[in-house]
């Protein structure tokens, strides 16, 4: 039997089922099309071994992009907290490494794979959902992944930006890092999005 693909209706069962279960850990309605993937992943290296990580990977439909742009060499990390998704990721892309595991222990997870730093860090996790001290230390994560070469994208919704938890997840990132970009709408995403590009950390 052929893997499941990433944004078929399987993909959704197992995307609706994760929202039911962990509601309070789950900010998107719908995997993230291949649009919004593909600006997620524009940041992955094309030549060398990169490694790059990705962070609450869902049901991988932003994983098979990377995948497509990846070099041979390349590590892919998925670090993924809900242990059905990590079965399902596991079993729908096998060549994907993943990682049961919390973003909160990036540095520590990179250690125990002989890894002292990542090329690339692409977020998918729900920044809204979390409190100000839990979006610190996940931030200061990727900071320190990335160190002064790498960079770091995630994205957000365009109908929440009036809201003051986006105003400030905005505004911590660019405390956090010295350049962050934003790139246009995604409009064909449900709901449209934007990509924000993070790159060298403040120290």
């Amino acid at each position: 039997m052929s893997p499941d693909p990433p944004s078929g209706p399987r993909a959704l069962g197992a995307f609706l089922s994760a929202a039911l279960r962990r509601p309070s850990t789950m900010g998107a309605v719908a995997p993230s099309s291949r649009r919004l993937a593909s600006v997620l992943a524009s940041i992955v290296p094309r030549d060398g071994a990169p490694v790059v990580v990705e962070l609450g990977p869902g049901t991988g439909a932003v994983s098979a992009v990377i995948a497509g742009r990846l070099p041979t060499g390349a590590r892919h990390l998925a670090v993924e907290l809900d242990p059905d998704m990590v079965s399902y990721l596991n079993r729908t892309l096998p060549a994907l490494e993943v990682v049961p595991g919390d973003a909160r222990d990036l540095g520590r997870i990179l250690t125990e794979r002989g890894l002292d730093r990542a090329d690339a860090v692409i977020c998918g996790l729900p920044w809204a959902l979390f409190p100000d001290e839990v979006q610190a230390d996940v931030l200061g994560e990727v900071a320190r992944a990335i160190g002064d070469t790498g960079a770091f994208t995630t994205f957000a919704y365009l109908q929440g930006m009036a809201l003051p938890a986006a105003r400030r997840f905005r505004a911590t990132l660019r405390a956090r890092f010295d350049e962050v970009l934003v790139s246009a709408t995604v409009w064909r995403n449900v709901p449209p999005a934007f990509v924000y590009v993070c790159r060298r950390p403040r120290r």
